[in-house]
């Protein structure tokens, strides 16, 4: 090797120090259904000092529908779940006759499903390593959509080992260690739908994350990088109760019609036939008492949910806490969850929380509700990447969180 290839290659070798050593470190943490008001019960030392140092929002407003994978890809693309497609956790593509389930690891993982770019995506097209344990849309087979580094979903797996693989990350050498970096808790998200959000088996989930958050911080203390990993905490969604004698047997209505029913609680999507689509929803806004019925063309723009054609073209949203459900779904109604979520994205009780500390943010700061599709633009912000255009994110609504340069 002559003498200027061996200076090039020291240049090279300095520059991408110099830019890993500048680049930010953000971890952004999601408990799934941790509702916005869970941190004020005082059974969270550990995020209220986080809020106390930091910065709190009042809560986190999701996307419509308020459930599990819509937001957490609302959050990581800054997107619409009518733009970024993935409108609910199960759906049927009426073109392929293909379904689209959370709970299927197979369909999860194909790359068709998802339109938006990914946060993770725009850092690594900058030069900037990602990793995830655990996210929707992180385990993508398009090895140009998930993050340099990733976890298959593990349900079970424990919470404080996924806390030491992320730490792990941060102590790789600095040419290939990520600097932004997501993880997914379920453990309110299950516990609020068995018990109820008022409950004490819920109260002690919430407990269960608090120390989650505080091994996190604890581990990134003993690792000397708390003053400059940025961490944010939020969740996806909320919950609230649901009463078994707050269930509509929505089928009984139009069982004489040949209609598709997919999905059931808090939001129901109805596909008739094409020539009974008026009649089917003549019947249903007749008997609409506790839930409200729309056709797809004319939900009110403020849900961003119609603009995709694997929405059905009748929906039905349930008043806070009633459920809808199918000839089937109704019979089985003594058995259903104690809590859920799906509502309207502006009901409080379908909030979820926002707690941010670190070198980008201010302190000690408090502010009112903000949007999770605004994440998106923060993070942007944050890592100095230009701002995807396509996004329904809008960084004037958030970045007065961020510290003054």
């Amino acid at each position: 090797m002559n003498k200027f290839c061996k200076i090039l290659l020291s240049v090279i070798f300095v520059a991408t120090i110099n830019f890993a050593q500048s680049t930010p470190y953000v971890i952004l943490v999601s408990f799934d259904a941790f509702r916005w008001d869970y941190v004020n019960r005082e059974i969270t030392p550990s995020l209220r000092e986080v809020m106390t140092k930091g910065v709190h929002a009042l809560s986190l407003r999701p996307v419509f529908p308020s459930k599990t994978f819509p937001n957490h890809y609302s959050i990581i693309t800054g997107m619409y779940s009518e733009n970024h497609g993935i409108i609910a956790n199960g759906f049927l593509d009426t073109l392929t006759n293909v379904w689209y389930s959370m709970s299927d690891t197979v369909t999860t993982r194909e790359s068709k499903w998802y339109t938006g770019e990914p946060f993770w995506t725009a850092a690594e097209k900058h030069g900037i390593k990602t990793a995830s344990y655990f996210w929707p849309g992180s385990e993508q087979t398009d090895s140009l959509r998930h993050p340099t580094y990733f976890k298959k979903y593990e349900h079970n797996k424990p919470y404080f080992e996924r806390v030491d693989s992320v730490i792990s990350w941060l102590q790789l050498p600095q040419n290939v260690r990520p600097h932004f970096i997501t993880i997914y808790f379920h453990d309110t998200d299950s516990f609020g739908h068995e018990f109820g959000p008022d409950s004490d088996e819920l109260n002690r989930s919430v407990m269960r994350l608090d120390s989650v958050a505080q091994y996190l911080l604890t581990c990134l203390k003993k690792i000397n990088m708390i003053d400059s990993v940025n961490v944010i905490f939020t969740s996806d969604h909320g919950m609230t109760p649901t009463p078994n004698d707050q269930v509509i047997n929505i089928e009984k209505y139009i069982e004489n019609y040949n209609c598709k029913i997919y999905d059931n609680g808090p939001v129901v999507r109805v596909e008739p036939e094409a020539n009974e689509i008026d009649t089917v929803f003549q019947i249903l806004k007749r008997n609409a008492n506790n839930f409200r019925v729309y056709k797809k063309e004319n939900l009110p723009s403020y849900y961003h949910y119609s603009n995709n054609t694997l929405i059905s073209s009748i929906i039905l949203i349930a008043d806070l806490g009633w459920s809808l459900e199918d000839n089937e779904g109704f019979k089985r109604s003594g058995y259903l969850s104690k809590g859920n979520h799906g509502y309207e994205k502006d009901h409080t009780d379908m909030h979820g929380i926002f707690i941010a500390q670190g070198p980008a943010f201010k302190e000690h700061y408090k502010t009112g509700t903000l949007w999770n599709v605004d994440i998106y633009p923060l993070l942007s912000k944050i890592f100095g990447i230009k701002q995807n255009s396509l996004i329904d994110g809008k960084l004037e609504r958030i970045e007065f969180i961020l510290r003054e340069n």
